[in-house]
């Protein structure tokens, strides 16, 4: 390796690569990456090359986009972008794409998703490790015989033209809605597809916008829902206007968050189960079998009302790599992510925030009942919600939990299962309750979640698996 050239192996995901710029990676293993594209992907007609808010985005995008012009690899660049914009990009234009984006994560971090043509994920174990490797053995690689071109478009005019034609919200009631962007890509998004000067039709919509403006050093808050704090002024401003709900995106926009009228935060489960009875309605209406992807922590209610709607549905561990070639082999119609991802067959199997808002949104407004009043439809069991807990050894404390359950699981009393993690499940009761363990993909984080059919129960469970991590 030359001097000055970063392991990328240290920032590899199991979805994408994610690290600190400068410190971890910058524009040199960028222009690496580039390289190693154009050599995994050397019959591509071209590359998708788009960023977001980020401030070290543009010259992360030019560095790779240089790699993968050396290497004899037409770029089309589609400039700064939420993740969803480039997965429709990638769709519609059946192109591979490299996303410059670290999500959610803090404001001096960055990184990058691939996609093949048809927005197909490429993760740690579908190409991704190999192309990281080629970079690594590479840093310095020839030049291609024939360079090749870059070129530049635009591509979200064409995006907000297919989600409207996706959800018809024409004929809604009329909602006041409050979104907060907080200065990722959201605003933007949010503006072309529900603003005043989306379309020829005007929806019904009130817009109150927050924090519209793209900045990557997230002047407000940090764009991430996940963490509810971040949900404070979303949360104010949504009593404040008297709005029906509101809206929060994390700050590549491919994740969608919704608080109530009341303010208060619905569960990303209760949104899986509203946009899949409306996927899984629209199949039975068209005489066609559904199936629903769920990830291993979304609350059992999902699969139970899924069921009861004629549908399958299928667990699958967490992450994007691995529910979006679940739904293609499954030919799935939705699926659905407990940290608010959600996936559409007819958005290439891909996840986007403002095609679940607008989901929400036609839900909500085709009917007279407040959101809280529809969310507690589909809130029958009681959640801690994720807990994270920073440990020396994830790998031990998992192992600690798996041991108190042992004796239980021998009895057939529980049951023991590592589909993600480890999931201890007392599902068949009573008392009614699971619990899951597992460590994040993109943070260095071990993750809690337990559900049970009362209070009580939920929070002895978690109480005590708490502490046997915490004394880890």
């Amino acid at each position: 390796m030359l001097d000055g050239m970063r392991s990328l192996s240290a920032i590899l995901k199991t979805n994408d690569l994610r690290g600190a710029v400068p410190d971890q990676w910058g524009p040199e293993e960028a222009r690496a990456i580039g390289a190693a594209i154009a050599h995994a992907l050397s019959e591509a007609p071209a590359l998708l090359v788009g960023y977001d808010m980020r401030t070290s985005g543009p010259d992360m995008a030019a560095a790779l986009t240089e790699g993968a012009v050396r290497g004899g690899l037409d770029v089309v660049g589609i400039g700064q972008v939420s993740t969803d914009t480039m997965y429709y990009a990638s769709g519609a234009k059946a192109l591979p794409g490299a996303m410059l984006t670290a999500s959610h994560n803090p404001s001096g971090e960055n990184g990058l998703k691939l996609m093949r043509p048809g927005a197909k994920p490429v993760g740690l174990e579908t190409g991704l490790k190999e192309i990281v490797a080629w970079a690594e053995a590479n840093p310095d690689p020839p030049r291609a015989a024939q360079a090749g071109t870059v070129t530049r478009t635009a591509v979200l005019e064409d995006f907000a033209r297919f989600l409207r034609q996706a959800v018809d919200l024409t004929q809604i009631r009329p909602l006041k809605v409050v979104v907060d962007a907080g200065n990722g890509m959201g605003g933007v998004v949010t503006e072309a597809v529900l603003g005043p000067a989306s379309g020829p039709l005007r929806l019904p919509i009130e817009l109150v916008p927050l924090f519209f403006e793209p900045d990557g050093t997230f002047p407000n808050h940090l764009a991430n829902p996940l963490d509810t704090s971040t949900l404070a002024d979303l949360q104010r401003t949504v009593l404040d206007v008297g709005a029906d709900l509101g809206l929060a995106f994390d700050g590549d926009a491919d994740r969608c968050f919704v608080v109530d009228e009341a303010g208060q935060i619905v569960s990303p489960s209760v949104i899986g189960v509203m946009i899949a009875l409306r996927e899984v309605a629209r199949e039975d209406l068209a005489g066609r079998p559904a199936v629903v992807i769920h990830n291993a922590i979304t609350s059992q209610v999902l699969p139970r009302l899924v069921r009861a709607a004629g549908a399958e549905p299928v667990r699958t561990p967490v992450g994007h790599a691995v529910i979006k070639p679940a739904m293609a082999a499954r030919d799935a119609v939705f699926g659905a992510e407990h940290s608010g991802h959600f996936y559409f067959r007819d958005f290439f199997y891909a996840d986007s925030g403002i095609l679940s808002a607008m989901h929400v949104l036609a839900a909500l407004g085709s009917q007279d009942l407040p959101l809280s009043l529809l969310a507690t439809v589909y809130t029958p069991y009681a959640a801690s919600g994720e807990i994270n807990f920073r440990v020396a050894d994830p790998a031990y404390a998992i192992q600690k939990v798996q041991a108190a359950y042992a004796e239980d699981a021998a009895r057939g009393t529980v049951t023991l299962d590592w589909l993600d993690g480890l999931t201890v499940n007392h599902w068949d009761g009573p008392p009614r309750w699971w619990a899951n363990v597992r460590s994040s993909n993109t943070e260095a984080l071990l993750r809690l979640n337990v559900e049970a059919e009362d209070r009580d129960v939920m929070e002895k469970v978690r109480d005590g698996i708490a502490g046997l991590i915490e004394e880890a």
